[in-house]
């Protein structure tokens, strides 16, 4: 009787070290085990996407005030050759939108970047970064790219819009404002409690009433 149960015994160890062995090189070729238990799963495959794998152009999101084109050329250098790069900004003020555009020489090139700078913390502005296929990068995208942005001078805009020659009409509109914000700041000084007595604007109605005369002259 003892020899019966201590080959059975070996049996049952036999076959539970066969079962370990199985099941380790089945969790050595899977890439998870559930935590709910069960058979070790193996994640599928990504497939590249052939557009993707060309694609030179990014999209760069979120830029931040301070992280001009100079600097933005000056960091992604680092990576590979620039060909071209456009900051989006506003016509008139000439401000950045947050946002522009890469182009790199080598698509591997850009697709590193687009894997190593999406959600990149940058003076607290996390980068977003994204590869932009070549049929979907619009034939304006790099109109203007070569021109340098030059800030505007607003003193001397708002000079010439002040020194600007007036017509009675305009002149005696701009008058007609000015002594109606004066009234509105009188009154919430009274609503303040305040004891103060504003001077009255007689300059300005006497320079009107001076270009009337002289125009009427």
């Amino acid at each position: 009787m003892k020899a019966k149960a201590k080959k059975a015994m070996m049996r049952r160890v036999r076959k539970g070290s066969s079962n370990l062995s199985m099941t380790t090189t089945k969790s050595q070729d899977a890439d998870f085990l559930p935590l709910e238990g069960g058979p070790a799963r193996k994640l599928p495959k990504e497939e590249e996407n052939p557009e993707e794998s060309k694609a030179t152009v990014l999209y760069v999101g979120r830029i931040p005030h301070g992280f001009y084109e100079t600097e933005m050329e000056g960091f992604f250098k680092q990576f590979g050759t620039i060909k071209r790069l456009r900051l989006a900004r506003n016509k008139k003020t000439g401000k950045s939108k947050h946002f522009g555009f890469l182009e790199f020489e080598h698509p591997e090139v850009a697709k590193i970047v687009a894997e190593c700078m999406h959600n990149y913390l940058v003076f607290e502005h996390l980068l977003q970064v994204r590869l932009i296929p070549p049929e979907h990068v619009h034939p304006k995208l790099w109109k203007g790219v070569n021109r340098y942005h030059k800030p505007l001078n607003w003193v001397q805009m708002e000079r010439k819009s002040q020194d600007k020659l007036r017509t009675l009409e305009e002149h005696k509109k701009m008058v007609e404002r000015i002594i109606k914000r004066d009234k509105k700041r009188q009154k919430r000084i009274e609503a303040a409690g305040l004891d103060y007595e504003c001077p009255e604007i007689v300059r300005s109605q006497n320079l009107f009433y001076d270009t009337c005369c002289f125009g009427a002259a």
